[in-house]
């Protein structure tokens, strides 16, 4: 038998994703026939959870069950899952880690999937339309802006105990959707562990017109933030300015958040822009 030592797969064929965006991003590109094995914590899209299996954590995988689905290749996410990578690299599986932080990460993220599952060309389109729509988001801001609105000062939680803000790609699009994050330069720490705010009263100090909750893994509970000591004269928790932003829509760092996630924030921007220019007898 002649074996046709030439032939080659183009892209893999078998992929187990880690985590939910590379599972969201190869559905959206049409290539879901390639995905064998999701992360457990997967909601995006909703049918991925009936069709796939889930064979992973996000700190811990079932790497047996992995094995069985004999996976050309595992998309994972951050030092976070550097275990996991190591152990199923030690099993001859070709593991690509992304370790996407800020919105230009991320876009190169998507690039660079799609490309392995050759569908680069589609996947640049779908990157431009994305970043049209962020594009026009900061036009609305900037006019709004120009009319005489105010940008809201925001502090985004990531955990409340301890208080955790918010990671680059959320500080990012929290500027694109108009408002400016009280803590720009703890963006800039890429673990979680370097954004604690061990003190709660740092936070009263920055002086929030809207805080955001993105607990992950729970409900976040406005009525708890502003039963706060020392809490209650912070301006988003005077007037009523406390919202959720599920983690699925923002810590996801993929299409999500450049999407549904980056949106939710916006509308919520503008409208306390335009209460606040009403308040100041209508600036705009």
């Amino acid at each position: 038998m002649t074996l046709d030592l030439l032939h080659f797969e183009s892209g893999p064929q078998r992929i187990v994703c880690l985590t939910e965006e590379t599972t969201e991003w190869l559905y959206l590109l049409g290539q879901e026939h390639r995905i064998v094995g999701i992360s457990g914590y997967t909601v995006r899209p909703r049918r991925a959870r009936d069709e796939k299996p889930k064979v992973s954590a996000f700190l811990s995988a079932k790497t047996d069950k992995i094995m069985a689905l004999k996976p050309d290749c595992v998309f994972g996410f951050s030092d976070l899952q550097a275990d996991i990578a190591a152990d199923l690299v030690k099993r001859g599986v070709q593991v690509t880690i992304f370790n996407q932080r800020s919105v230009a990460d991320i876009f190169s993220m998507l690039y660079q999937v799609a490309a392995m599952v050759g569908e680069a060309e589609q996947g640049a389109q779908r990157i431009a339309e994305m970043q049209a729509s962020l594009r026009a988001m900061q036009a609305t801001v900037a006019a709004k802006v120009a009319a005489g609105a105010r940008r809201p000062n925001v502090f985004f939680e990531e955990w409340d105990e301890p208080h955790i803000s918010a990671i680059r790609w959320v500080s990012e699009l929290m500027g694109i959707a108009g408002g400016d994050d009280c803590f720009p330069e703890l963006a800039q720490e890429p673990m979680g562990k370097q954004r604690i705010i061990a003190d709660g009263a740092t936070i009263v100090q920055r002086a929030p017109d809207i805080i955001l909750g993105s607990w992950c893994g729970k409900k976040f509970r406005p009525e708890k933030v502003a039963a706060r000591e020392g809490w209650t004269e912070v301006p988003a928790v005077r007037d009523g300015q406390l919202f959720e932003i599920k983690s699925a829509d923002i810590l996801q760092p993929g299409p999500a958040a450049l999407t549904d996630g980056v949106q939710q924030m916006h509308r919520i921007f503008m409208h306390w822009m335009d209460k606040d220019v009403a308040s100041q007898g209508g600036r705009a």
